[in-house]
């Protein structure tokens, strides 16, 4: 016997997903973000403050975005003064990345921003059962 849509786990997920897109979206329109660019910016702006200054591939592999759209989108960022692509003197194909002063200002603000929606969004359920639940659906044991 088939499932409703209403017990289907996908379907609910899928319907999850897209509301917490919304408040996402929502709570970074008046900072100027779209999602990724906030992804990325606080990503840059984690790793700079781990003394870290990577590359466009290894900040791709930290956000889990793909390596052309990470580009594409760290060259927005750029035109919006929050990073700097810097070529790597070992690697003159490379960009090393670093937030500037205003991408360092907002980045906390924003992942302020985030983690209120978050906090609102996964009220009902305890932090630490929606971080073991979405953990092990985002990096599945062999």
């Amino acid at each position: 016997m088939a499932l409703g849509p209403g017990e289907s786990p996908g379907f609910l997920l899928w319907h999850a997903t897209l509301r917490w897109q919304r408040d996402i979206a929502a709570a970074l329109a008046p900072l100027d973000l779209t999602h990724v660019q906030f992804v990325l910016l606080a990503c840059t702006w984690w790793l700079n403050g781990q003394d870290e200054h990577p590359n466009q591939l290894a900040l791709a592999r930290q956000a889990g975005t793909d390596v052309k759209m990470t580009s594409q989108v760290l060259r927005a960022l750029e035109q919006k003064g929050l990073v700097e692509r810097e070529v790597d003197p070992a690697d003159t194909r490379a960009k090393r990345l670093r937030v500037t002063g205003a991408g360092a200002e907002l980045a906390p603000r924003a992942i302020e921003a985030v983690e209120g929606v978050d906090a609102r969004f996964f009220e009902p359920v305890a932090r630490d059962q929606a971080v073991a639940l979405l953990g092990r659906l985002a990096h599945p044991q062999p």
